[in-house]
C-alpha cells in the first residue's frame, strides 16, 4: 500500500507561463528510500512542497494513505505525519543537541522528563554518544548535525521522511553514512524516505530513482 500517492499533480506558481510541476502521477511506498534528481529549476523542490504539504496542487491531488492533503489538517500532517530534514540541518542553535531533538516531541505535547528518554537512544541509533547530547550544534561537525537532525525527524513518530538535499553540505564519507542511515530506516525499520538530491552518491543507493525535467517526473529505475 503506497504511503503518499500523486495523481495527475501540477503546480503553476502565480503569474508564471510553464507549470514547475506537470501532470505527475506515481506512489511512495513504505520500506523503500527513494531519490528525486534533476537539473537546478526543474521542479525537484516545488515537487517535494506539494508532498510536505507546503503548497497544495493547483490540479490533481495528493493522497496521504486514502486521505487527500486538501481535506486534512496541514499542520498536523506536518507535525505528526511527515517529517523533513534539510540541507543546512536547521537545528536550533541556542538549544543542546538533546533539546533539538526533544523538541518535536514537547510539540506534541510530550512531558520533557519523558521526551529526553526517547530522545537519548534516537540520538545513539544515528551514533551520536551521551558525551554529546549537552553540546549545541555549533561544536559539532556537519556530519554529526546531520545525524542529530535526523535523530529530531525521528522523535515525532512519522514514518515518512521527506529530504532536502540532506548530504548537499557533507563529505563524500558522511553521504555515505547519512544515506546508509536512511536506507536502514527504510529497509530495517519500515519508513518511507524520500530524497531530493543532485548526489549520483544517494541516487546510486537509492531503491527507486526519479528524475525530475521541466515539472515532468519520469522514473529512471
Amino acid at each position: 500500500m503506497s504511503t503518499i500517492r500523486l495523481e495527475n499533480v501540477s503546480y503553476t506558481y502565480r503569474g508564471a507561463a510553464a507549470k514547475a510541476v506537470n501532470e505527475v502521477s506515481c506512489a511512495f511506498e513504505a520500506g523503500r528510500l527513494y531519490a528525486i534528481v534533476g537539473p537546478s529549476g526543474s521542479g525537484k523542490s516545488t515537487l517535494l512542497s506539494l508532498l510536505a504539504g507546503l503548497d497544495l496542487p493547483t490540479e490533481g491531488e495528493v493522497f496521504f494513505g486514502d486521505e487527500s492533503l486538501k481535506d486534512m489538517d496541514l499542520d498536523r500532517y506536518r507535525r505528526e505525519d511527515i517529517s523533513m530534514i534539510f540541507q543546512a540541518f536547521h537545528l536550533f542553535p541556542l538549544m543542546t543537541v538533546l533539546e533539538n531533538v526533544c523538541y518535536p516531541m514537547e510539540l506534541c505535547g510530550v512531558h520533557p522528563r519523558e521526551a529526553k528518554e526517547r530522545a537519548k537512544p534516537l540520538l545513539e541509533s544515528v551514533g551520536i554518544g551521551p558525551e554529546k547530547h549537552g553540546r549545541f550544534p555549533a561544536n559539532l561537525s556537519g556530519g554529526e548535525q546531520q545525524r542529530v537532525a535526523i535523530a529530531r525527524s525521528l522523535a515525532s513518530g512519522a514514518r515518512t521522511i521527506l529530504a532536502d538535499e540532506p548530504t548537499g553540505n557533507l563529505d563524500a564519507a558522511n553521504t555515505v553514512n547519512v544515506i546508509e542511515i536512511l536506507r536502514a530506516l527504510a529497509h530495517e525499520k519500515g519508513y518511507c524516505v524520500i530524497v531530493v538530491t543532485h548526489d549520483t552518491e544517494v541516487s546510486d543507493l537509492a531503491d527507486e530513482v526519479y528524475r525530475v525535467k521541466d515539472g515532468v517526473l519520469t522514473k529512471q529505475r
